[in-house]
């Protein structure tokens, strides 16, 4: 089967965070700076979204034992949500789970998933009120473990929080600070949920890519899938030996996130973003879509859900 790069939805300021239900057979995803939550059925073509209340909303991930409750998190605050799917109709909030940095009222949450035990992890990055996107305050962030019933701060220093995958074969935890400019490797406790022992694993300028890691996934052989926001294209990485493996190319700058998804977790979702950054020309469409690519000849690992 040959690559096949598409994509399947209109622009979006700043799609991200993708979340693949198997159960649904649909695509999850945000749109961060209007606050809006989406749903793309691959089967019927059908993307639903609705706003909610805030500045923003970061990621969406489905509450197990559930089809229609969402853990989502909105500025600084990890928020129950129920919603049907359906185009406008309200999402509810249900129950707010808890708040961090209350004392650091500039920073928000940025991307989160479910680790294997179904705690949720998710950094954060500082930006002041009314700065222009892009605009972000240096080693503002943290690294943030919710599970019993509070949040549990794993490291700090961090700017730009994206990427996080997990291989519990390797007991790693993977996770990006985006203006690094490197991907981390810490070691995982699957048991408590802690990382350990730090160390980088790959360097973009070393390697010679353009543009900043953002989010990421994990296929079966154990190899890391990079967005790469202003690069145009997805790596897979090796991150056990370091090796870059490939270049997908997508047809937009401002790539933000990945996952594997479909009936046999064989397509690669990528999210993109159509942001007037840094002086540039706004990207033109398709730019800010959601992309599919085919072909690929491997499969990921299946996104997991938030345990209440």
């Amino acid at each position: 089967m040959s690559l096949k790069v598409q994509h399947v939805t209109e622009p979006l300021l700043l799609g991200e965070g993708p979340h693949w239900d198997a159960r649904a057979q649909a695509l999850y995803f945000v749109n961060i700076l209007e606050c809006s939550i989406h749903k793309y059925v691959p089967a019927t073509g059908e993307h639903t979204r609705t706003k909610l209340d805030g500045r923003g909303v970061s990621f969406i991930i489905p509450v197990e034992g559930t089809t229609d409750q969402f853990v989502v998190a909105v500025e600084r605050k990890f928020l129950v949500v129920q919603w049907d799917g359906r185009d406008g109709s309200e999402a509810k909030v249900l129950k707010e789970l808890g708040e961090v940095d209350k004392d650091t009222p500039t920073t928000r949450f940025n991307d989160g998933k479910a680790d294997p035990r179904g705690r949720l992890f998710s950094g954060t990055l500082g930006m002041d009120p009314g700065a222009a996107p892009g605009e972000i305050q240096k080693q503002a962030g943290s690294i943030y473990r919710f599970d019993g019933g509070k949040f549990t701060k794993l490291d700090e220093g961090i700017t730009l929080s994206t990427g996080l995958s997990w291989d519990l074969e390797e007991k790693a935890f993977y996770f990006t600070d985006s203006m690094e400019g490197n991907i981390r490797r810490y070691d995982y406790d699957v048991e408590t949920g802690e990382i350990s022992n730090l160390r980088y694993i790959f360097d973009f300028k070393k390697n010679g890519i353009e543009g900043l890691p953002d989010g990421h996934t994990i296929d079966t052989d154990g190899n890391l899938w990079v967005a790469v926001f202003e690069g145009s294209c997805v790596l897979q990485i090796n991150p056990r030996s370091g090796k870059l493996l490939r270049k997908v190319p997508i047809p937009a700058p401002q790539v933000t996130s990945v996952t594997f998804g479909g009936p046999n977790l064989d397509v690669l979702f990528v999210t993109t973003g159509s942001l007037n950054i840094h002086g540039k020309e706004k990207p033109k469409p398709p730019s800010g879509s959601i992309f599919t690519v085919t072909g690929l000849g491997v499969k990921g690992t299946p996104n997991l859900n938030f345990k209440l």
